[in-house]
């Protein structure tokens, strides 16, 4: 038995799961005992059964790596693939329309998730990828989710420190607030150069069935030829058009929760 009172088997499977990250996607053991706190010989262990099972996989330079039986099984999460799924058609088509890289994201506590990403070839780069997290007060997509989220996640955002990725970063909880209701008054977000100084993103909501906003859909443009007002309609109409796929009746939009 592992003699490490307090944690549990699963709680230490779980821990040498969480230590890989996109800066560090393949570990040697000692590595992964050590970002899991684990005694090298209950990590060895544990490691062992993770390759057997197939949620890991030990590549020829002896470091581990997450294995296609994980990925298999994380894509049977329904907010993810289902909405995934119904929303790609018109992501394409608002891609085409643009040529502009268009995100797709939902909330997971105080953060987003992003769950799509349709990349242009000539548009600006942007430091997303799928199955990645981002604070909520910065980005297009995040501005949504936080202005249509209960109450208590807005106070949860409001009183933690906000980070700052660019000197135009909104940090201040005063004009975050007014930004957040700027949002529910007009029914999109732009985030100006707020992540990065040369991209500047226009996102809108995405209704569930009884009307909550489930997810946020964005257009990431280079901010020197970015013109909100003209992007906003074509990312409002493809948010609309998403939700109608979900089942949205379209009645008054209201925060989940």
């Amino acid at each position: 038995m592992d003699a490490q009172p307090g944690r549990s088997v699963t709680s230490k499977v779980l821990a040498l799961l969480d230590a890989f990250t996109p800066a560090s996607p393949a570990l040697t053991l000692s590595e992964l005992a050590r970002r899991a706190e684990l005694p090298l010989p209950t990590a060895s262990r544990r490691v062992a059964e993770l390759v057997a099972w197939g949620a890991l996989e030990r590549g020829d330079d002896g470091r581990y790596r997450i294995g296609l039986r994980l990925w298999e099984v994380g894509s049977l999460a329904p907010r993810g693939l289902g909405l995934r799924e119904l929303a790609l058609p018109t992501m394409e088509d608002l891609y085409e329309v643009t040529h502009e890289n268009v995100q797709l994201a939902v909330r997971q506590d105080a953060e987003l998730v992003f769950i799509e990403r349709i990349a242009g070839r000539h548009a600006v780069p942007v430091l997303t990828r799928v199955g990645g997290r981002f604070a909520l007060h910065a980005t297009g997509v995040g501005l949504v989710l936080l202005a249509y989220a209960p109450a208590e996640v807005h106070e949860q955002v409001l009183a933690a420190p906000l980070e700052r990725y660019t000197p135009l970063t909104v940090t201040d909880p005063g004009r975050l607030r007014r930004t957040l209701a700027e949002v529910r008054r007009t029914g999109y977000a732009v985030s100006d150069r707020q992540v990065t100084m040369d991209a500047l993103s226009v996102a809108a909501p995405i209704c569930g069935p009884e009307g909550a906003v489930v997810a946020a859909i964005s257009l990431v443009v280079a901010q020197h030829r970015a013109d909100p007002v003209a992007l906003a309609p074509l990312v409002q109409a493809a948010g609309r058009t998403i939700s109608r796929s979900l089942g949205t009746s379209y009645g008054s939009r209201r925060s989940p929760g």
